[in-house]
């Protein structure tokens, strides 16, 4: 994605409008998932009493058990390996925070609050932290069901004002957020003895791209399988927006000692190139040129990086042929219009020969 001024936003964690279509307790289908919010977090469903922060029978379990799937899947052959993998591309997100992984909920505790968390939200807290937004039809529970925003995980999460929903306009689909509160958890509980680590948002950044930025993570989960079928281990994923604002940083940090400054940045045109090729990003056309998202990842002890640009049916004229020029690698990212003409194929075919 090109560099645009204007996508330095000082209400960057500002939210637009967020629904609260939350279900009901009376919900027919979703009795089980209620009766697991209103479980005692201190106590078993035995009844027996349980340290704060531990889930039953802690010391039995297995890797797996923490890790939040069921050891009988084992059995399940081409669809666990399936889950697995899927549920694979999400652990990067939360491997440097400290929250419950196992499949019963566990509390926690952020400034003056308790929260009850199982392993699955907290892998989807940490996915849509990675992302700033990501669609429920994305996202999975501990028994890898899509997420629906009126049950399950995602209403547990938005009822504790963790996360919050809002429709994809034209569409069927729900996008979800970390509220501040949520991002702050994840931050309290984060592992700061690691460098670069994983970068967390909250709250929506451009409402007009929705559609378009909830295909940021289908395309990290299409470069995942390649990566993972090469035996690389995923570090971290870093965005446009976290891209651009070091630029920015960067491109004006001599400015506030200049008593002349007249809104240019007092950078020259060889130093631009010069921090675009330290960065790994092309220059041309008088421009820095950003991928919408970045894939860290190491490799035969080697730190590596892949970046991916989403290609929607909006990209026409002098946007697709910078892409092209690029060298990202095109993800083709259909639409969810209800009514909506489909995403030609034939055309991002285009952008790349």
């Amino acid at each position: 994605m090109d560099f645009d001024p204007r996508d330095v936003d000082s209400r960057d964690n500002d939210g637009y409008g967020l629904d609260r279509e939350c279900g009901h307790r009376g919900d027919s289908n979703h009795d089980r998932d209620w009766d697991d919010w209103m479980q005692p977090a201190g106590r078993d469903r035995d009844g027996g009493a349980r340290e704060p922060g531990r889930g039953p029978g802690e010391s039995r379990q297995t890797d797996s058990d923490r890790y939040g799937y069921d050891t009988r899947d084992e059995t399940r052959g081409p669809e666990r390996e399936r889950e697995g993998r899927e549920r694979d591309s999400r652990e990067a997100f939360r491997r440097d925070v400290r929250l419950p992984r196992g499949a019963a909920r566990e509390i926690v505790r952020h400034r003056d609050r308790e929260y009850t968390l199982r392993g699955s939200e907290s892998r989807t807290l940490a996915t849509v932290g990675a992302f700033r937004v990501v669609s429920s039809r994305d996202l999975r529970d501990s028994r890898h069901r899509e997420l629906d925003p009126r049950s399950g995980d995602l209403r547990h999460l938005r009822e504790q004002g963790l996360v919050e929903t809002v429709r994809v306009p034209g569409t069927r689909e729900h996008a979800v957020v970390l509220t501040k509160e949520g991002r702050r958890l994840l931050e309290h509980h984060r592992n700061r003895e690691r460098d670069g680590h994983q970068t967390f948002y909250d709250g929506l950044r451009r409402e007009r791209e929705l559609e378009h930025d909830i295909h940021v993570y289908r395309a990290y989960e299409h470069e995942a399988d390649r990566l993972r079928d090469e035996h690389a281990r995923i570090e971290r994923v870093i965005l446009d927006y976290q891209l651009k604002s070091e630029y920015q940083r960067w491109l004006h940090e001599r400015d506030r000692d200049r008593d002349n400054y007249d809104g240019h940045p007092d950078r020259t045109t060889e130093e631009i190139r010069d921090w675009a090729y330290e960065h790994d990003l092309p220059y041309f056309d008088d421009e820095v040129h950003f991928p919408d998202l970045r894939i860290e990842y190491e490799l035969d002890g080697r730190l590596d990086h892949v970046d991916v640009e989403v290609i929607t049916q909006h990209y026409r004229g002098a946007h697709a042929a910078s892409v092209a020029r690029s060298g990202f690698k095109g993800f083709r990212g259909s639409s969810a219009r209800v009514g909506g003409a489909p995403f030609d194929p034939d055309y991002a075919e285009e952008l790349w020969h």
